[in-house]
């Protein structure tokens, strides 16, 4: 009735009638049309090998754009002891299929040798201004050992983003040039939340099933050798993969054993 009553109005004064868009149907969770379709080919009761996990991950990409693929570890780790608040890094063998912005804070010589290796922005106490103001337009920070007194300043701003340069995770270091290449070249960052999970980007989708079985892998074994010694019970026990907006698929972890 009210649709009517518009319409007549404007029809009264003269005016077109305003079109109504339609918008693509959404679930309860405002869960689109593409990924109620992509989720259909997912069997949410099943455990998948990891090559199977791999293949249903490309099928149910639901954007145009090309999507991360992502993992999600429950680990049966405690966040809230020291020494089992895992933190390290590992190199993809296929790269991630992207570029990764890369700031480095350094000075002289270390700073010149980081811009050759190709860091995206380099300096000093200019870029510990320019973050104070807000701007954080990098994946990863990288510091000379010298540096951490004036990024002590910004610790606070670094840390709640996961930026904060950490000698476990080889972004402190005398060898600037050395730490930019790698992450360059698909170095990632993994790291234990409060809820005991990791998750971590491995890859593009565009790199194909066989750039993220690669990949995949490498992290894989890397968190397995990151088990604390005093870790007690299943180490990794849930794990699922997901490109960006798309639906969740279990994986079967004794695939990987």
């Amino acid at each position: 009735m009210a649709e009517k009553k518009r319409a007549a109005k404007a029809k009264v004064a003269g005016e077109r009638p305003k079109k109504e868009h339609k918008q693509s149907p959404v679930d309860k969770h405002g869960r689109g049309k593409k990924y109620l379709e992509a989720a259909k080919l997912v069997d949410r009761t099943k455990l998948y090998p990891i090559a199977e996990a791999v293949d249903l991950l490309i099928q149910t990409s639901p954007v145009k754009f090309d999507a991360t693929a992502e993992a999600h570890i429950q680990t049966g780790l405690d966040p809230k002891q020291a020494d089992q608040n895992i933190r390290g890094t590992v190199a993809m063998p296929a790269g991630l299929g992207r570029a990764t912005k890369v700031l480095v804070f350094a000075e002289g010589t270390e700073a010149t040798e980081a811009k050759k290796a190709g860091a995206d922005y380099v300096g000093s106490d200019d870029l510990v201004e320019k973050i104070k103001g807000g701007w954080l337009d990098f994946a990863v920070a990288i510091a000379e050992p010298l540096m951490m007194v004036k990024i002590g300043k910004i610790g606070k701003i670094l840390g709640t983003k996961g930026l904060m340069p950490n000698p476990k995770t080889g972004t402190v270091t005398k060898d600037v040039s050395k730490a930019v290449t790698e992450f360059k070249k698909g170095k990632v960052e993994f790291r234990l939340d409060k809820d005991a999970i990791v998750h971590v980007g491995f890859g593009k989708i565009s790199l194909g099933k066989d750039g993220l079985m690669n990949n995949f892998t490498a992290l894989f074994r890397a968190l397995s050798n990151a088990r604390p010694s005093s870790a007690k019970g299943t180490y990794l026990q849930k794990l699922v993969i997901a490109s960006t907006m798309g639906p969740g698929i279990k994986v079967d972890i004794t695939s990987l054993q």
